[in-house]
């Protein structure tokens, strides 16, 4: 039987401890007891945990073998924001496909009052990323950066290969870009409802960003996320 996995909010020499809201969900929703095993993720590693202690707002673990653990593939998911129900549904499936990194940006077609709002909504976003790793087993969760505008980030982004998706190219896709590239780290642009401006669209050019597509289909900014995802780490694992 696989084990549950958990990523430790504390690690000290062979104990690690989850604190918080994140303990209470253990004892009041799965209801766990003193000896019950799991996986622990310590950053470092993943380890065969036993609970030892249970107090309020605090887990104790035990922390024994070191247990296998999936590599994650250096993908940056550079986020337009969006409307954020539909937003945190991207974020908590691409974490469970395996993004290292989402960086939510401004956009010009990014809603002003959801622009204004974005930066408090971080921290849920840093939660829903905590939770999916846990789910699909990830050993550590996404970094989720603050909200920064696209014309502040694109151009120092460092030289590997850099795709963004925009409706307008006809002829390039995401797959082939892939398949004729090496391996290694990936920044993929997905732009918000509307998509990309036509200035956008100019500067991820002028940056050495290249231009794909998924198909003849318009997608919603949520679904085109979470498929572009899905065909990078298809095409790199």
């Amino acid at each position: 039987m696989t084990r549950r996995r958990w990523i430790a909010d504390e690690v000290s020499g062979t104990h690690a401890a989850l604190t918080g809201d994140h303990a209470d969900h253990l004892v009041r929703v799965l209801r766990v007891r003193v000896g019950q095993e799991f996986d622990i993720a310590t950053g470092a590693a993943v380890r065969h945990g036993r609970i030892v202690t249970i107090e309020e707002g605090r887990v104790e673990f035990e922390l024994g073998a070191e247990v296998s653990a999936a590599h994650i593939l250096n993908i940056t998911l550079l986020l337009a924001i969006f409307k954020f129900d539909r937003m945190e549904w991207a974020v908590e499936k691409c974490t469970e496909l395996g993004v290292s990194r989402i960086v939510p940006v401004i956009a010009r077609r990014t809603d002003v009052h959801l622009a204004s709002a974005a930066g408090k909504r971080v921290e849920r976003w840093r939660r829903i990323a905590l939770q999916a790793s846990e789910q699909s087993r990830r050993a550590t969760p996404p970094e989720i950066a603050a909200p920064t505008k696209l014309h502040d980030f694109v151009s120092d982004v460092p030289s590997v290969l850099r795709i963004v998706l925009a409706e307008s190219e006809q002829q390039t896709l995401l797959r082939d870009i892939l398949t004729s590239q090496p391996a290694g780290e990936v920044f993929l642009a997905v732009g918000p409802e509307g998509g990309w401006a036509e200035d956008e669209l100019q500067l991820f050019q002028k940056s050495g960003w290249t231009s794909a597509s998924l198909g003849s289909a318009i997608l919603r900014a949520e679904t085109a996320a979470i498929a572009a995802t899905a065909i990078t780490i298809s095409e790199l694992a």
